[in-house]
């Protein structure tokens, strides 16, 4: 089949669900494994993906193993040997904290003979939660809620959670040592930093305390005395930990390229602009519309039929009290600024099925979307003031609804010029 025999919509949502596919952690530890232990194989993790994430090393494995992993509500699966308990996200709560203690338990019960797998994905920032001494559980629930509505990119609020840790930023990794520690990654940020992703509980990082109470403050976070004086308390050193390795089994590229290949399938032309895309959501797609009216208008970067794909993680700074995450957000923002231009659809998920803390992946449109919406009395740009795309794209039934996919490689778009 090819595109001119399928609807715009059939395009998109092929488009992400080949990107969803490269994405799971299903057959990535082949040729991956390392040495078995004379001791113990103990299992740990946490992330949005972990659960499968667990289930794919167990089928890979094949020996017995221990563990425990937490993934966030409705986001677990069936496994053999290790434990999957779910908790909070993105705000933590008591589940999270217990399993997150169990999990350093597991760590320091490790022995020298013992290998320790740390399977870590999105999420695991909020759902492994150990307050740093000196803080509470609704200590770090308030901070993660002021970090959600400040629109700090992803590298900042995962800075200011590993200075409140006591178990993020190599933490993890110093109480597995001697033990030998293997980590399993998949990536949701940009530039696929390991010690960033989930706030690197495993990868050693000296803390600066100077420099995240200086980020706090620039992006409008209450730095109370208490926060102050556990951030400067709570510093590690951050020297290497002999005998890790680190493998990267999925990243956002790789689920563009595999929506890069189902396109030149169907025939059209694809052009990934990044898999790294940040800020803002709204003014990220004013800046695409201007890339995929270019491509309509004179054939660049890219002639029609063309798809323009890409990844990365933006942000929205919360101004109203709608429904809709940071996809929604920027779907909307993009159809208010291509203004119905004929032959422009686009799709706008996040790959772990969840846009925000809705019960959407994300959405898409056409070109009729603006006219449909003006005919029903759905003013776009009151939707976008109230952050609300959720409720704009529901009541004209373009809402993408997944479930949770069980992997997370952040933000997929695609903008299809005909």
């Amino acid at each position: 089949m090819t595109s001119a025999t399928q609807s715009d919509r059939d395009i998109l949502l092929a488009l992400f669900d080949a990107g969803l596919a490269a994405a799971l952690p299903d057959g990535k530890f082949k040729d991956r494994l390392p040495a078995p232990p004379k001791g113990r194989t103990i299992v740990i993790g946490a992330g949005k993906a972990s659960a499968r994430m667990a289930r794919a090393f167990e089928e890979e494995w094949g020996r017995p193993c221990e563990g425990l992993i937490v993934t966030r509500y409705g986001h677990g699966c069936e496994t053999r040997h290790i434990e999957i308990v779910e908790a909070s996200h993105p705000v933590p709560d008591q589940a999270g904290l217990d399993a997150a203690r169990r999990i350093l338990e597991l760590a320091k019960g490790a022995g020298p003979d013992d290998l320790v797998v740390c399977l870590m994905s999105g999420g695991a920032s909020s759902l492994l939660t150990m307050p740093a001494e000196g803080l509470t559980l609704a200590d770090k629930q308030a901070l993660n809620s002021a970090l959600l509505k400040s629109g700090a990119p992803i590298g900042v609020m995962n800075q200011v959670r590993k200075s409140l840790s006591a178990i993020k930023g190599g933490r993890l990794a110093a109480a597995i040592a001697p033990a030998r520690a293997v980590t399993y990654l998949i990536s949701d940020v940009p530039g696929d930093d390991p010690g960033t992703i989930g706030s690197g509980p495993t990868i050693p990082e000296a803390s600066d305390p100077q420099q995240v109470l200086g980020l706090m403050r620039q992006w409008g976070i209450e730095v109370t005395d208490k926060l102050e004086q556990v951030i400067r308390a709570n510093t590690v050193p951050g020297d290497a930990i002999p005998g890790q390795e680190v493998h990267m089994i999925a990243t956002p590229l790789m689920a563009l390229k595999a929506a890069e290949a189902k396109a030149r399938e169907l025939g059209i032309t694809p052009l990934i602009l990044g898999d790294a895309i940040e800020g803002e959501a709204r003014e990220a797609a004013i800046v695409f519309a201007g890339i995929a009216n270019c491509a309509a208008s004179h054939g660049l970067p890219a002639a029609a039929p063309c798809v323009l794909l890409s990844g990365g993680e933006t942000t929205v700074t919360v101004r109203g009290k709608g429904r809709g995450g940071r996809s929604v957000e920027f779907l909307l923002a993009l159809a208010v600024a291509l203004k119905g231009r004929a032959g422009i659809s686009a799709v706008s998920c996040d790959t772990d099925g969840v846009d925000g803390t809705e019960d959407n992946a994300g959405a898409w449109f056409d070109a009729a979307i603006l006219e449909e919406a003006a005919a029903r009395g759905l003013k776009p740009a009151d939707f976008l003031a109230n952050n609300d795309g959720y409720s704009f794209f529901s009541a004209l039934d373009r809402l993408v609804i997944t479930g949770p996919t069980l992997t997370n490689v952040n933000d997929f778009r695609a903008i299809l010029v005909r």
